[in-house]
């Protein structure tokens, strides 16, 4: 199959360093509400990059649940590939490619988890069915079919018909905490805009322009 002539040239927008906010939180939050408005799907969709103490490296999409100055927020199955492997390894990187936008952030820091009463307070924010969904599957681990997976399904909403659907003890959130940041932005001619916050001892923010 022959692809090289598949290219496309982005012109939607660039970045200039006089624009950009000092506080790489901020700057992402003002993208990440640009993404929210543009409709597009799972604007907080995020592919996580783990690695094995061998540095055997894993990726995969996970969801984005908040924010703030401490860091990054999602939640997974405790027992999951990529909980074994933030154990052994708690360095990370995000991605948010929002093609439909020509732009892509990248955040590299550290994963650890988060509070029990944290994941609590989240958990108990989710959709019932989601509940008992994380109740079903040993993520990660080799079934031999998917009725197994409904079945077990069918049990726990049976089990918590009438209750409240506790928290998994083998459930919860990690948070990423950033050392750096890079905004990119598609422009002609490959010629993107590209620029790196990185974190200072002091606690402040360097930020620097790469090239393309």
């Amino acid at each position: 199959m022959d692809i090289k002539d598949l290219r496309q040239q982005y012109t939607r927008a660039g970045l200039r360093r006089q624009d950009l906010k000092d506080d790489p939180f901020e700057q992402f939050e003002v993208l990440f509400q640009e993404a929210c408005a543009a409709n597009l799907l799972e604007p907080n969709a995020m592919i996580l990059a783990t690695a094995s103490t061998q540095a055997a490296p894993s990726v995969r999409t996970v969801l984005l649940k908040y924010f703030d100055k401490e860091g990054f927020v999602f939640f997974t199955n405790y027992e999951s590939k990529k909980a074994r492997q933030i154990q052994e390894n708690p360095h990370v990187s995000l991605l948010f490619l929002w093609l439909p936008l020509e732009r892509q952030v990248q955040i590299t820091g550290t994963a650890e988890k988060i509070s029990t009463a944290q994941s609590l307070k989240y958990f108990a924010s989710r959709p019932k069915n989601s509940q008992i969904g994380a109740w079903c599957s040993q993520q990660s681990t080799i079934i031999s079919s998917r009725q197994i997976l409904e079945m077990k399904f069918e049990e726990m909403k049976q089990k918590f018909m009438n209750h409240e659907v506790s928290l998994p003890s083998f459930w919860g959130g990690y948070r990423v905490i950033p050392h750096s940041f890079e905004f990119w932005q598609g422009r002609p001619n490959r010629l993107h805009d590209r620029f790196l916050y990185s974190r200072q001892d002091n606690g402040s923010w360097d930020i620097q322009r790469l090239a393309p």
